[in-house]
């Protein structure tokens, strides 16, 4: 079973500005729920109770999420608000959270070699709070965590996007091997469409290997001038040690406004209303 999960969660999220400027972007709410509690709850119920936490200045307020507060709780015990806090209540029993500081921002590549203290030598989760994925199945880090068990390698999950977008992903070409099952041979940061090897896109979702640390200190900054995790994965790759997975659920983009819109009516009208 795979333990940990890691959260790279030091981005500045200027999309969202100037909402932003003191408020981490993984706070923002989906309806009455931060996105980053969102992903530990996936990443809890894949059996990755330890979260580990890449954080930056400014983002203490993601930590403070993930503990108890004396105050509110004396406030509120025993009045109906008291059941507005039993899911964050839940996550603070079934998980493990621990953080470390990306001082500077160079990259999803460099964010996770940063959070390599907290993982070790074992295979792990990341989880980018930004890609809100939601099904009445199985969460993504748990169908993903089955496919680790069979292939024992990195997996990241795809999704198929239109062609005109390619340049806003990292993007694989490979041989199918089963229903949405690629073995990955190439992989490409941020093609434009003309170059895109496909339009089967990655999205936050990936388990990694421990050896994906020791690629990264030796990946050379790619794409913006940034240390690419899709360079890294790609010298896997080339092993044929990377499959990319198409998995069952609806993912929203709640790094964009039209997403992150999107993503709320939806939770709204399809969860809350259904409470």
């Amino acid at each position: 079973m795979i333990k940990k999960c890691l959260f790279p969660v030091a981005g500045y999220g200027t999309r969202f500005l100037p909402a932003t400027k003191s408020m981490p972007k993984e706070m923002l709410p989906i309806v009455n729920k931060p996105l980053v509690q969102y992903g530990v709850e996936e990443a809890i119920a894949a059996g990755m109770r330890t979260c580990a936490m890449v954080t930056g200045r400014g983002k203490r307020t993601i930590t403070d999420h993930f503990d108890i507060s004396y105050e509110l709780e004396h406030q509120i015990s025993g009045s109906g608000k008291e059941a507005a806090l039993a899911s964050i209540r839940d996550v603070l029993e079934k998980g493990v959270f621990a953080s470390v500081r990306q001082r500077e921002m160079k990259g999803l590549g460099h964010a996770i070699l940063t959070g390599e203290p907290l993982i070790g030598n074992e295979p792990f989760g990341v989880l980018l709070s930004d890609d809100l994925c939601l099904n009445d199945g199985p969460g993504v880090l748990t169908q993903m965590a089955a496919l680790y068990e069979q292939f024992q390698c990195s997996i990241v999950a795809i999704q198929e996007v239109p062609k005109e977008d390619t340049h806003k992903y990292g993007v694989i070409a490979g041989e199918a091997i089963a229903e949405g099952v690629y073995r990955v041979s190439d992989m490409v940061e941020k093609p434009a469409p003309a170059d895109a090897p496909s339009n089967l896109a990655i999205i936050g979702r990936y388990i990694l290997t421990p050896d994906i640390f020791d690629i990264l200190r030796n990946t050379e900054p790619g794409a913006n001038g940034e240390i690419q995790i899709t360079d890294a994965l790609q010298t896997q790759a080339e092993e044929g040690r990377v499959i990319a997975y198409q998995f069952a659920g609806r993912r929203f983009d709640c790094g964009s406004v039209p997403g992150f819109v999107e993503a709320t009516n939806f939770v709204y009208d399809n969860y809350y209303l259904q409470k």
